[in-house]
C-alpha cells in the first residue's frame, strides 16, 4: 500500500522474492526510484503531514519513521482509536495523512495457533501475545443469559456454503498447509469439529465488531473536528480470512474469502452516500497510492496498472480494467470482469486452475479441462502472462 506496487516487485537479503510475511519484513534494501515514488513521497511533496498509528509491518527500508511518518502509537487496539481521536480533534497547521492501522480482526489467526500448540510454543504465545489472547478469549464467550443449545441454534454462525474442500484441490495447498512452523493450519483442517468451526466464525464476527467500535470513536472525532467536509476517509483491510471456507483458517490461499476485502471512501458533500460498487476490479495495494495523490493534488505513479478510484468514488464514467492481478504465498491468480478466475500454482510444481465465479460462486470445483472452458482458459494464461506476471 506504501508504495503502490506488488510484493513481488521486491527480493529479500537472500535474494527470495516477497511472497509473504517472511520474506516481505526481510527486504534488506530498496531502490531510490521506490523511495521517490512512494506514497509518503508524494504527499510530502503536496505538503501534507504524515502521521501513523497500530500495527506495523515493514521492512526496514521502509519503516514508516524513515519515509517521513510521526508515530502515534504501536498499539493497535482502543489506545490507537484514543491517541487518533485526540490527534483529529487538534487544531491542525496544515493538511494531514492519517493512517490508523486497527490490528482486529486479526486475532483471530490465535485460535488455531493455540489450540494445536506444543507447551513452549503456548508459553510463548502467552508471553508475547497476551492482549490478542485476552480480546480472544473474549470473543469466544457465549452471551451471558443464552444457554448452549440456543446459542448454536440461533446465534452462532451456520457453517459456510463452501465448507468442503475444492474438487481436485491444487496440491500446493497441502504442501503450504505443512509448512513450518503452520504445521496448526493442517491440524485445523483434519481436526476441528464442525461446532469448532463454527466458534471460529462466532469468534471473527466479535472481533470485527471491536474493530468497529475503534472506527466509530475516530469517526466521532472527525465530526467533532468539524472538519468533515474538508477530509477524505478511506475504510480497507490488508486480506480476508477463509473463515472455514474449504475447511481452511487464515489467508495466502487465493480462494475468493482470502482476497476479497472491504473498500469503503467517505467524504461528506464529495462522495454521495450509500453507493455500492460490484462492477469494477480494485486493487487496494496498486490502486490506493493513485487515489490519495489524485485527492492530494500530484500525480502519483508507482506501478503503472495502478489506478484513481475517484472517479469511481465520485460516480464519474471512467474506463477501467477488465482483469486484476494477485499476488499470493503459493500462488498468483488473475480475475476478469466476465468471472473467470485463473490461479497459478508454483508450490508443488506448475498447477492451474480455472473458476468461473458466476456458475460457481463458492469455487467448490474447477473448470480448467472442462472442454467448454478451453477457450476461456486460454485467454486467461495470456492476461497472466503479458498483462501481470510475465515470466513467472
Amino acid at each position: 500500500m506504501i508504495t503502490g506496487r506488488f510484493p513481488g516487485y521486491f527480493y529479500d537479503k537472500n535474494r527470495r522474492q516477497a511472497r509473504n510475511n517472511a520474506t516481505s519484513v526481510n527486504i534488506a534494501e530498496v531502490s531510490d526510484l521506490v523511495y521517490e515514488t512512494s506514497l509518503p513521497a508524494y504527499l510530502k511533496e503536496a505538503g501534507y503531514e504524515l502521521v501513523l498509528g497500530g500495527k506495523q509491518h515493514f521492512p526496514a527500508p521502509l519503516h514508516p519513521e524513515r519515509l517521513g511518518f510521526r508515530i502515534l502509537t504501536e498499539d493497535g487496539r482502543d489506545e490507537l482509536a484514543e491517541k487518533a481521536a485526540q490527534f483529529i480533534r487538534q487544531p491542525q497547521s496544515k493538511p494531514y495523512f492519517l493512517m490508523v492501522s486497527i490490528v482486529n480482526p486479526h486475532d483471530i489467526c490465535y485460535m488455531a495457533i493455540r489450540d494445536f500448540a506444543d507447551s513452549l510454543s503456548l508459553l510463548r504465545l502467552q508471553q508475547n501475545a497476551s492482549a490478542a489472547l485476552e480480546n480472544l478469549d473474549n470473543a469466544l464467550r457465549i452471551p451471558e443469559g443464552i444457554d448452549r443449545d440456543t446459542f448454536f441454534n440461533t446465534y452462532c454462525p451456520p457453517l459456510p456454503p463452501n465448507f468442503d474442500i475444492q474438487e481436485d484441490e491444487a496440491k500446493a495447498i497441502s504442501v503450504f498447509l505443512d509448512r513450518d512452523p503452520r504445521s496448526f493450519r493442517r491440524r485445523a483442517r483434519e481436526e476441528y469439529t464442525e461446532e469448532q468451526w463454527r466458534m471460529h466464525r462466532w469468534a471473527y464476527a466479535r472481533l470485527t465488531e471491536m474493530a468497529d467500535r475503534q472506527v466509530q470513536v475516530i469517526l466521532d472525532a472527525l465530526r467533532e473536528s468539524g472538519q468533515e467536509k474538508n477530509t477524505l476517509v478511506i475504510f480497507s483491510s490488508d486480506h480476508g480470512e477463509n473463515d472455514g471456507s474449504h475447511r481452511l483458517e487464515h489467508k495466502n490461499v487465493l480462494y475468493e474469502e482470502s482476497v476479497k476485502i472491504p473498500f469503503a471512501a467517505m467524504w461528506k458533500g464529495q462522495i454521495k452516500p450509500g453507493q455500492v460498487d460490484s462492477l469494477h476490479l480494485v486493487s487496494l495495494g496498486l490502486d490506493l497510492l493513485p487515489t490519495v495523490g489524485d485527492y492530494a493534488g500530484v500525480a502519483a505513479v508507482a506501478d503503472a496498472r495502478g489506478k484513481s478510484l475517484r472517479p469511481l468514488f465520485e460516480g464519474k464514467k471512467t474506463t477501467w480494467r477488465e482483469s486484476l492481478g494477485i499476488e499470493g504465498e503459493i500462488s498468483r491468480a488473475v480475475l476478469h470482469a466476465n468471472g473467470l478466475k485463473y490461479i497459478r500454482y508454483d508450490a508443488a510444481g506448475f498447477e492451474e486452475r480455472l473458476m468461473d465465479l458466476n456458475k460457481d460462486r463458492y469455487e467448490t470445483t474447477h473448470f480448467t479441462n472442462d472442454p467448454l472452458y478451453q477457450q476461456g482458459l486460454e485467454e486467461m494464461r495470456q492476461l497472466f502472462e503479458n498483462d501481470w506476471f510475465e515470466g513467472f
